[in-house]
């Protein structure tokens, strides 16, 4: 009933940009927040931006002044541009939102499938 579909993965270069897409549709009333997490191999998923409706961002310090997440009200799309991509960035990113669905009103937290993103040293 809603789905969230990322893309932007890839392969890049340390020092490289990517720039990933959230993509919500479906039975949607409104969306309160749209984040972005990773998690690496053997770790645990990690928060790594997220924007909610006062228009407040916050970010995991690690990526703070290379990571930026932005939002296209209209096209219910989040997007995270990253910068100065390293080695340590490497893992599946995945979008989180919090919706409010036109079926219950309730709000209700969705994934993605996850967007691989790999940086070569």
């Amino acid at each position: 009933q809603v789905q969230l579909v990322e893309s932007g993965g890839g392969l890049v270069q340390a020092g490289g940009s990517l720039r990933l897409s959230c993509a919500a549709s479906g039975v949607i009333f409104s969306i309160k927040a749209m984040a972005w997490y990773r998690q690496a191999p053997g770790k645990q998923r990690e928060l790594v931006a997220r924007w909610d409706s006062g228009a407040r961002t916050e970010y995991l310090d690690s990526v703070k002044g290379r990571f930026t997440i932005s939002r296209d009200y209209a096209k219910n799309t989040a997007f995270l541009q990253m910068d100065s991509l390293k080695p340590e960035d490497t893992a599946v990113y995945y979008c989180n939102a919090y919706i409010y669905p036109t079926t219950t009103f309730q709000l209700d937290s969705y994934w993605g499938q996850g967007t691989q993103v790999t940086v070569s040293s």
